[in-house]
């Protein structure tokens, strides 16, 4: 497959992406300010506190260079890289992680949407469930490829294509890609290659999507009291 040869330059772009509530939102991350105090920190707590190993995941997945440090959010940023899903993602086998991104709230559900509910069908005799998901507001600047016009990547359940292309982009050392959301049709998503490029993760709203045994029938923004 040929790499676009066309950059995008992005400076503070603001985007959006949904977490699962259940994940904690403060970690060891957000204490520390710099490779050098992170490591020192690091070494203290794994050796009182066990928990800590989980919550971060597999460091040796991620540079502390590409760490970061000091901005609102680094824990959800840094954590498509530490917990990589095994199974692989669009753009990923699973020997990498990606930061994937919206252009607005309305994308990030869809997109999310569409994978949660897959998992609550593929549980036999599920009838009813609901999952929390936080609203992240995520500012980036990095240089993109552009693959909106790649044939082949956008296919609704296919990743066959879109897996060789995200291989030849994380070798070719771009930082990022920017390609047509396949879930929102029109809308636009990115994939940062390393959370580095972030400038800040903001928490805004929380949603709830509910599972009728079928499909996820209703997203409901929850207020808070």
């Amino acid at each position: 497959m040929k790499v676009p040869s066309k950059i995008i330059k992005l400076k503070n772009k603001v985007t959006f992406r949904l977490v699962n509530s259940k994940f904690p939102p403060i970690t060891l991350f957000d204490d520390v300010i710099s490779s050098d105090h992170f490591e020192a920190v690091y070494a203290i707590q794994a050796l009182t506190n066990p928990r800590i190993l989980n919550e971060l995941g597999n460091l040796s997945l991620l540079s502390t260079q590409e760490i970061p440090f000091g901005i609102d959010g680094v824990n959800y940023v840094t954590a498509p890289f530490t917990h990589i899903n095994v199974d692989g993602s669009r753009f990923s086998n699973g020997d990498f992680g990606v930061l994937y991104l919206a252009d607005t709230v309305d994308t990030a559900i869809k997109e999310t949407l569409y994978h949660q509910e897959k998992y609550f069908q593929n549980i036999t005799g599920l009838h009813y469930d609901t999952v929390d998901m936080r609203c992240l507001k995520v500012t980036f600047s990095a240089n993109v490829a552009d693959c909106s016009k790649v044939e082949g990547i956008s296919e609704s359940d296919s990743y066959v294509q879109p897996r060789i292309l995200g291989a030849q982009l994380k070798k070719n050392s771009q930082q990022g890609f920017q390609y047509q959301s396949v879930r929102n049709q029109g809308a636009t998503c990115w994939g940062l290659f390393s959370p580095i490029h972030v400038s800040a993760a903001i928490q805004t709203k929380h949603f709830e999507f509910i599972f009728d045994g079928n499909s996820i029938a209703k997203v409901r923004e929850l207020v808070s009291n």
